[in-house]
């Protein structure tokens, strides 16, 4: 009997993850998209497209097709999806089946997008499940447990907070801001203090390099390049990690305040069950450096990183694909 190939895909803001039953993660590439503006043809998807961000010539265009979690571009999302989906070996005959991930707090209106996108790019079926649980499932917490598990996924444009138990999400907020806007934050903080301007990359590079969520002991620097704002010149300037990590802590303290509304709406045996647990956090922006100490100073309650943050929702995305049946409960489905 011929099987239908089962491809999971992490659509998020800012890296989009595919995996494929049998063979793992097969794809791991920046959610970037390049048009040409005559006639609207796509001209590169993924790291091709990536490298053209803020490089572009009149004739093309390089964006990114999803903002805060969800699609911002519905022609470009799908004709990306479209591209995973030949890239992991889907074609027009042997149709396979495609589960996505979205935020747990998007309207039905996004989940019918989602859906719809997902379908024209090629799938047989096409299914969702919300990240928060996605998450929990890859980063190995046993979620069927009838005991309360904390998950904090903060990826590029969305960071979800839940309490889940008994295969499902009890509690959860989405705050709409996760990496991205902290990259943003860098980049406002060059303009007003140093009167410089920088692009999203670089942003995103002193964001690694020397980004810290709270005050590092040991100040570390780090020089970079952008545009002055007064002289339209090249310039050079060097910024130090704690002035980053001022700049950042407005998006980072409202991250926060979702993880906070997420424990104050938990219900009091399962708020016992994470005091003892702690919260586990995933996704991209997890790995900024410090940003579990800020959670725990913040909340009072341990907070850990998981292995490999970043592979936790495509992981478990594919883990509930191969066993639906299990999960019909918690999937949205259409096709």
């Amino acid at each position: 009997m011929f099987q239908r190939k089962k491809i999971a895909i992490d659509l998020g803001t800012a890296n989009t993850l595919v995996w494929v039953a049998g063979e793992g993660i097969v794809a791991n590439e920046p959610t970037v998209v390049a048009t040409s503006v005559d006639d609207n043809k796509i001209v590169a998807v993924g790291i091709e497209a990536k490298k053209m961000l803020g490089r572009t010539p009149e004739a093309l265009i390089a964006n990114r097709p999803m903002r805060e979690g969800v699609i911002a571009d519905y022609s470009a999302t799908e004709a990306m999806l479209r591209y995973f989906v030949s890239k992991a070996g889907g074609s027009k005959f042997f149709r396979p089946d495609v589960m996505v991930c979205v935020p747990a707090g998007c309207t039905q209106v996004e989940r019918r997008a989602a859906l719809d996108a997902t379908l024209s790019a090629g799938a047989a079926h096409a299914y969702l499940i919300d990240e928060p649980l996605a998450a929990a499932i890859g980063a190995g917490i046993p979620v069927s447990a009838p005991s309360g598990h904390m998950i904090v996924d903060s990826g590029g444009g969305s960071t979800e907070a839940a309490v889940i138990s008994l295969g499902g999400v009890v509690v959860h907020k989405s705050a709409r801001v996760a990496g991205t806007k902290l990259d943003e934050a860098i980049i406002n903080h060059l303009k007003k203090k140093h009167n410089l301007v920088i692009g999203d990359t670089t942003a995103e590079d002193i964001k690694i390099k020397i980004g810290s969520a709270i005050k590092l002991p040991k100040e570390e620097k780090l020089e970079i390049s952008g545009r002055d704002l007064v002289f339209g010149l090249p310039r050079t300037v060097t910024v130090t990690s704690t002035e980053i990590t001022e700049a950042m802590r407005p998006a980072l303290m409202l991250m926060v305040g979702a993880v906070k509304a997420v424990l104050e709406d938990t219900p009091p045996e399962l708020a016992s069950d994470i005091i003892d647990k702690g919260i586990i956090m995933s996704g991209g922006t997890s790995s900024l450096r410090n940003f579990n100490k800020l959670l725990t100073e913040e909340t009072g309650v341990p907070a850990h990183v998981a292995d490999e943050p970043l592979l936790c929702v495509v992981r478990g995305t594919g883990l509930v694909l191969e066993n639906i049946e299990l999960w019909k409960r918690s999937v949205t489905t259409k096709g």
